[in-house]
């Protein structure tokens, strides 16, 4: 009940969150296009994981410790967390907005509202530490309330942020539930490989992506493991397939990663000539999203 709630609230709010949205990608692209190996450090690609994600969790304990220590009247001590707080929300929201940069359509418009609330909660803070700095022995009552508000605004934030995240899929792995069982080795529907070329093929339910290289022909899994874009419906580029929708590039010989937004590794198979003509797939690495 409290989720539809909120899921109604959310979608109220399309009217100017979709439109800012659409002027937030349009500034946000153009600043990240010259700082590909920067937006990739801060998607997460060298972790493996989102670096928002990680890093969300700074702020939301440190505030929480701060009102502890409110209540407690440990007054240095709450101004000490609260900057660290602010600082720590800085260093999320850098990271939020290399992510933000490749999220479309409806989990835009749901991410700008979250961007929104947590950008509020940042200035309430910001207002709060400065009342702590003006009566650092006086009358706080003013200063505690603020830091109220803006630990509301940063919950309401944080739950929208996990909405895009669980409900919306942004920035998880598209394979993580694919695949069951022990791989075995299924008929391709493709009797024909063109030489360096993206080709779709399908094995059984999955769709790959084949690309010859002479005698070799390498086979990724077809939705590209960031957002589900079409890998064959993209180019080569130094030995990699890269996404049409975000430009996540995966090595051709082994899945892994090359470029970001993603931050996990394609699903690989194995090609061998069937038994009868054509080609059979194996898959042999992508389940966890890391490929060791």
């Amino acid at each position: 009940m409290i989720g539809r709630l909120v899921s109604r609230l959310i979608g109220a709010q399309a009217v100017w969150a979709r439109p800012l949205g659409d002027i937030n990608h349009r500034l946000l692209t153009a600043l990240f296009r010259p700082m590909t190996r920067v937006k990739g450090f801060l998607n997460g690609k060298w972790l493996g994981h989102s670096l928002h994600a990680v890093l969300t969790d700074v702020p939301v304990g440190v505030f929480t410790l701060a009102i502890i220590l409110d209540l407690l009247d440990q007054r240095a001590a709450a101004d000490i967390a609260i900057a660290f707080g602010l600082l720590a929300m800085i260093g999320a929201a850098v990271a939020g907005l290399a992510d933000y940069t490749d999220t479309d359509g409806h989990p835009r418009m749901v991410a700008t509202v979250h961007a929104t609330l947590i950008s509020l909660a940042l200035f309430v803070y910001a207002v709060s530490f400065a009342l702590r700095l003006d009566a650092p022995a006086g009358d706080r009552t003013w200063a505690i309330a603020t830091s109220f508000v803006g630990y509301a605004l940063l919950a309401g934030g944080a739950w929208i942020g996990g909405e895009v995240v669980y409900a919306l899929g942004n920035m998880v792995n598209r394979h993580a539930s694919r695949f069951s069982g022990t791989p075995n080795w299924i008929k391709l529907d493709v009797a024909d490989i063109p030489e360096g070329q993206p080709t779709k093929a399908k094995a059984g339910a999955q769709a790959l992506v084949l690309v010859r290289d002479g005698s070799t022909i390498y086979a990724l899994h077809d939705l590209c493991a960031h957002a589900g874009g079409p890998l064959s419906s993209g180019r080569i580029v130094d030995g990699c397939v890269e996404c049409p929708w975000h430009s996540s590039r995966f090595e051709l010989t082994t899945g892994r990663r090359r470029q970001g937004p993603t931050t996990f590794d394609q699903p690989r198979y194995e090609v061998r000539e069937a038994d009868g003509g054509g080609y059979e797939a194996l898959r042999v690495g992508g389940t966890t999203g890391q490929n060791v």
